[in-house]
């Protein structure tokens, strides 16, 4: 029973952090803040964010792997997230000091991620744990895009996602357990572990992929298929359902596999997806999407779980930190390559979908590379 109370309280957090990105970092900042400021500004210092937080993140990290306070950081990144979050409410007709409150919101948020993973390292059955959360988020996101946002605005929107983050986040407060390993670590050791640095990358070419998708899905069916917006919504909404889906059947499967087992699996599946998107029609459009986040869950199920399970455990926040900057990457760079893709082909949605399928196979590639390293 206690088990089932941490895993949901796991869970809750991942909910709470997707109508967190959703509500606040995805639409209702960037929209205010772009109105107010050049658009330029506005990415410049959000993409300074990125190193930011990874630079803190390590420092953090070593700290909590020192000393074993790897919730007490957890704890204090929710708290003080939500207190820039409430603070952004009396700062809407001050946008630059807006922009700077919540750069520092975007770093603490981060931190929160890289705790809140180490915290893995006390379940049992980390593999369910780790999809659940996967799902909740899912749950999460659709949520608040289907819910909140069109009775939300600026800047009531900063006090109640706030305090939506923090009512989800206490479960994990109060009921997560603080792991006990401790042990001083070397990030030249770690920057040197060159295992764990390729499957780091070929985790960052999964990820590209994926957020390009995420984000150019929509883009993609009008493009080639010129369907409309409300169909679009539905096609969004069964991936939502895939993923769902997708995050519980995962963590069954990697209790009873095997993260290392089940990780590979993902460059095959974003593999099938790019190649498949050419030969698409209208009929499978639903259980393509459905499919999409089934591969999503078992991307962000799995390869939080491997981690755990390859690399020492009592460095186990700094190795994260890692992984939270692959994501921050990801979202980034997989826009850039597809806005390249889309330049060299003159505009061929189609054709630069399949060139795409480039970067899962090179991510295997990395991965078996990283199977040899000792």
């Amino acid at each position: 029973m206690r088990e089932r109370v941490k895993a949901l309280s796991f869970s809750l957090f991942d909910s709470g952090e997707t109508i967190l990105g959703a509500l606040i970092f995805s639409t209702f900042f960037p929209l205010y803040i772009t109105k107010q400021v050049d658009p330029k500004v506005y990415s410049f210092f959000y993409g300074l964010v990125f190193l930011v937080s990874f630079l803190f993140a390590l420092q953090f990290g070593k700290i909590a792997d020192r000393k074993a306070i790897r919730k007490e950081f957890f704890t204090l990144f929710v708290i003080l997230t939500v207190l820039l979050s409430f603070s952004l409410f009396f700062l809407v007709d001050f946008p630059i000091l807006s922009l700077i409150v919540f750069c520092l919101m975007a770093v603490s948020h981060q931190q929160t991620f890289v705790f809140y993973n180490s915290l893995l390292l006390d379940f049992q059955k980390r593999g369910f744990t780790s999809g659940l959360g996967v799902s909740f988020g899912y749950i999460g996101s659709a949520t608040a895009l289907t819910f909140l946002a069109e009775k939300l605005s600026v800047p009531w929107v900063y006090v109640v996602t706030g305090a939506l983050f923090l009512i989800l986040s206490l479960p994990s407060i109060l009921f997560l357990e603080n792991p006990s390993m401790k042990e001083e670590v070397s990030l030249k050791d770690v920057f040197k572990d060159r295992r764990f640095i390729l499957v780091i990358l070929s985790i960052l070419f999964l990820t590209e992929v994926a957020n390009a998708l995420i984000s150019l899905m929509g883009i993609y069916l009008k493009k080639v298929f010129g369907f409309e917006d409300v169909f679009i919504y539905k096609v969004i909404g069964f991936s939502a359902i895939g993923g769902i889906i997708g995050g519980i059947v995962w963590g069954l499967l990697v209790d009873k596999l095997s993260a290392r087992s089940l990780f590979p699996t993902g460059f095959l599946f974003w593999s099938i997806i790019f190649l498949s998107l050419p030969l698409l029609n209208r009929d499978w459009i639903f259980y393509f999407g459905a499919f999409i986040g089934f591969s999503l869950a078992h991307l962000w199920t799995v390869s939080r779980v491997y981690i755990v399970e390859e690399f020492p455990a009592c460095q186990i926040s700094t190795r994260m930190s890692f992984l939270s900057l692959t994501e921050r990457i990801a979202s980034t760079t997989g826009l850039i390559i597809w806005s390249a893709l889309l330049f060299i082909t003159e505009d061929n949605y189609i054709l630069s979908a399949s060139l795409m399928t480039v970067f899962p196979v090179i991510g295997f590639l990395v991965f078996l590379v990283s199977k040899r390293t000792t």
